[in-house]
């Protein structure tokens, strides 16, 4: 049903002269999900989300966001999603509690000090009020900015790459916040280029390129992608790799930590592939294919639309 979706876009097309950086994309996200939106940088992630806020107007395609007709109603969506940016955009030289009263100001909320106090206490930031947002390290000042997308308590987050660069702690502590606020009814679309993040989503989407790959749950997707994929250690493992990437049947020879992940999407060829290295130097092992094999995968097979 239409109404289980807070997003339910078709055929969304964006073109900057003869690039298409979005090309017909459709997309459905449920009411109190979890989605996530992955991708290599430039493969129009971004210009789709601020086609969804109203912030851009696509060339093409049509659908609702919120209820609300994307071509048509962009203002009253723009009311009920919070948008969180790449990049801090708020005043370095202002407070958080100043930065959270402007934030405020801009949305027209009634008892202003009231919203900016209970964001601040909802995001842990009690005690720090004060404190100039140019001096928080990055995973504070990602919590500001979480603050300030909840402030006129909207429907749907939309959060582009929201934990890039800060620290792992930063980073779980921002992921138990958004688990919490989605158990409350909040829905997101989130960007990200970790997949231990991307495994922590309801459903995912991948986008490489302007164009829409593949989607649904992890395990669908690994599913979806057929991999047949084999862990080795031993010793030199980036060499290994170059000799085997040669070889018909392997798809990619991919350095994993202190292992060598090698896969294909014939699991035949690919053991014929790797017999002849299975020797003593090296321990070999079949093991499952993750996300990151698959979307390593995806990108190998990926066109760049932006290559001359």
């Amino acid at each position: 049903m239409p109404d289980d979706f807070a997003i339910d876009v078709q055929g969304m097309t964006k073109r900057y002269g003869k690039r298409t950086v979005v090309n017909n994309i459709g997309l459905q996200v449920r009411y109190g999900e979890i989605y996530g939106f992955l991708g290599p940088n430039g493969s129009g992630k971004t210009t789709f989300i601020r086609m969804l806020c109203g912030l851009l107007h696509p060339d093409a395609g049509r659908g609702t966001c919120l209820g609300h007709d994307v071509i048509k109603e962009s203002e009253a969506i723009k009311l009920q999603v919070g948008y969180m940016t790449q990049r801090f955009s708020f005043y370095e030289d202002l407070s958080i509690a100043e930065n959270l009263d402007f934030v405020a100001r801009m949305y027209g909320m009634p008892n202003r000090r009231e919203a900016v106090q209970k964001s601040i206490d909802q995001l842990g930031l009690s005690g720090r009020e004060k404190q100039m947002a140019g001096q928080l390290s990055g995973g504070w000042k990602q919590r500001m900015a979480l603050a300030a997308c909840l402030i006129h308590q909207p429907r749907l987050l939309l959060l582009d790459e929201p934990t890039a660069g800060v620290d792992p702690k930063a980073r779980r502590d921002f992921w138990e916040q958004i688990q919490l606020l989605a158990a409350q009814g909040l829905t997101f679309l989130i960007t990200t280029h970790y997949m231990d993040e991307a495994e922590r989503c309801s459903r995912v989407a991948y986008i490489s390129y302007g164009n829409l790959l593949t989607h649904g749950t992890v395990a669908e997707v690994v599913a979806r992608a057929g991999l047949s994929t084999w862990s080795v250690q031993g010793p030199d493992l980036v060499r290994l790799a170059d000799k085997l990437r040669q070889h018909p049947g392997v798809a990619q020879a991919v350095v994993f930590g202190a292992a060598l992940h090698v896969s294909g999407v014939d699991a035949t060829a690919l053991e014929q592939a790797i017999a002849p290295f299975r020797t003593g130097s090296y321990q070999w092992k079949k093991i499952p294919s993750v996300l990151e094999d698959v979307f390593i995968q995806l990108m190998d097979q990926s066109k760049d639309n932006f290559a001359s």
